[in-house]
């Protein structure tokens, strides 16, 4: 098979770039691929040399801001360090993430409405990265928590590390009302990755110590 030239390279990075704007705008049902290549200033006809449909498309924006989010701010950290020193790095990189301004502008918008407005895009999300994310932090929430706590006390320690990363994000517009002193963005991310840790490793000690006075008792 003949690799794409220089030119078709470019044009398949325009035509990912103005869908991800338009699908943010509209939705998936609502774009049109015509608004699109528009964008793009590409032929009509090159959504369907490029990704075949409007759906496969789609699949290939999702998966790209995934993509393009996780090599913002990898989580700098060596697979054996202590868990805790682990659970620091992965709070400190979603947070980068969640608040990374050199996104593209409609990245933010995109995963937003995609929560809100699932498609079929979604199970891509959570198969290829989202899942791998859990488990990664799963592991390390069982390591700090210590023997004798259930599966279900594992999770939750999970979703609440995640939740409260993901609160400052899509509360942004309701913190800074409320705080107007503070900007809750990017510079605050440091301050913010230290409360989360602290709190939440109060937290996973805490339901350790309940799981193994509850399994002696």
């Amino acid at each position: 098979m003949t690799p794409p030239s220089g030119g078709s390279r470019d044009t398949r990075q325009r035509l990912l770039e103005a869908a991800g704007e338009v699908f943010a705008e509209r939705g998936f049902r609502d774009a049109t691929t015509q608004e699109i290549c528009r964008r793009a200033d590409a032929n009509i006809a090159a959504v369907h040399y490029h990704f075949g449909d409007k759906e496969e498309l789609y699949r290939t924006v999702i998966q790209y801001a995934e993509e393009r989010a996780a090599e913002s701010a990898p989580a700098d950290v060596a697979p054996g360090a202590p868990a805790e020193k682990r659970l620091r790095a992965h709070i400190e990189s979603f947070l980068v993430r969640l608040f990374d301004e050199g996104h593209p502008a409609w990245l933010g918008k995109l995963m937003a409405r995609e929560m809100s407005e699932p498609t079929p895009g979604l199970d891509v999300i959570v198969q290829e990265k989202i899942r791998g994310t859990y488990r990664r932090v799963e592991a390390i929430v069982r390591e700090l928590v210590g023997p004798g706590a259930s599966s279900d006390d594992v999770r939750a320690c999970v979703l609440s590390v995640q939740g409260q990363c993901l609160f400052y994000r899509h509360c942004h517009p309701v913190l800074t009302r409320l705080f107007p002193e503070r900007s809750f963005g990017r510079e605050e991310v440091p301050e913010l990755a230290r409360h989360i840790v602290r709190f939440s490793l109060a937290g996973i000690r805490a339901t350790g110590r309940r799981a193994r006075k509850s399994g002696a008792g």
